[in-house]
């Protein structure tokens, strides 16, 4: 299988993290739903492929996202090795008893920069989702896990336009302020360009929310993400967010396509000398194997090229 001849440049990280979202934020924009034990198998062949953080499944009511309903299920069915991460999305308290009955160690919560996007996905208001997070991350903190919060609309909301930079930074940095160890700046609509990008990370940056901190979160709706993502380590952020075969959206916002795929991500960082860890030619055998449980082609570039 070809790979990118390596061609190193300055100003980049030696080492890039990849949260893996595709079992989670990948699967719950299919229409189709996918069987517990296909599920269980793409978390498996994900870790084999050396991806160590993988974003299982999400604790959301089944009826807002029926594709996750199978999260208990699910979980006990996976065996995974202690030193892989496999959070879990939640959206309350109730979410988080499940998710502490399944013995999670690690969870994610969903917040947003803007109020249309607030009310339609959390049912709130951008302050009063405040109220709903606080008791949900102090429990979480007191068990022993780990706390990650997501942004959304960081960069542009399908109904308000554009969003500004403060308003992102109040919110990612009042989830910090309340426990959160890391914090994933979303492109939920995909319209972030590079500039955006450096001046909302040293938006944080002034605000004592340091790159440690963040991790980004790009859709590539206008062929954006990789720029994007190339941006943001130059900046000093070394977390990525991505979806194994480009898999997923944002059931909540129609015009989110598809999450930067990680088949892509990590052609560019091969081509970089950036370590992962992840064996590309096993992600595009995941990859091609997911596409088929789906009944359709993956949306990966890199998936196409190196499976035809």
């Amino acid at each position: 299988m070809r790979t990118p001849q390596v061609v190193q440049t300055e100003g980049l990280p030696d080492q890039v993290t990849i949260y893996e979202v595709g079992p989670r934020d990948g699967l719950q924009n299919e229409s189709a739903i996918v069987d517990v034990k296909v599920k269980a198998e793409f978390i498996r062949r994900l870790v084999d492929a050396g991806l160590w953080t993988v974003e299982t499944t999400s604790f959301v009511h089944p009826k807002w996202v029926p594709q996750l309903a199978d999260a208990t299920e699910l979980l006990e069915q996976l065996d995974l090795p202690d030193d892989v991460r496999a959070p879990v999305l939640v959206p309350n308290e109730r979410g988080l008893d499940r998710a502490l009955a399944a013995g999670v160690r690690e969870i994610a919560i969903f917040a947003s920069a803007t109020e249309t996007f607030a009310a339609k996905n959390l049912n709130s208001t951008v302050d009063e989702q405040f109220a709903m997070f606080t008791p949900t991350v102090e429990r979480a903190l007191a068990a022993g896990l780990t706390v990650r919060g997501y942004v959304s609309m960081c960069y542009g909301d399908p109904w308000e336009g554009d969003v500004p930079i403060e308003q992102v930074v109040t919110v990612g940095a009042r989830l910090v302020d309340l426990g959160c160890h890391e914090l994933s700046l979303g492109d939920t609509i995909g319209v972030a360009t590079p500039g955006h990008v450096t001046a909302l990370i040293s938006a944080f940056a002034k605000a004592g929310v340091g790159t440690d901190k963040l991790a980004v979160h790009f859709h590539d709706t206008y062929g954006q993400a990789l720029a994007n993502t190339l941006t943001a380590l130059r900046e000093g952020v070394t977390t990525v967010d991505s979806s194994a075969g480009g898999l997923g959206g944002c059931p909540y916002a129609e015009s989110a396509t598809g999450n930067l795929a990680t088949e892509d991500l990590l052609w560019q960082l091969n081509g970089l000398g950036i370590s992962t860890g992840v064996d590309l030619p096993k992600l595009v055998e995941t990859s091609v194997w997911m596409a088929e449980q789906l009944g359709k082609p993956s949306p990966s570039r890199v998936v196409q090229a190196l499976a035809s």
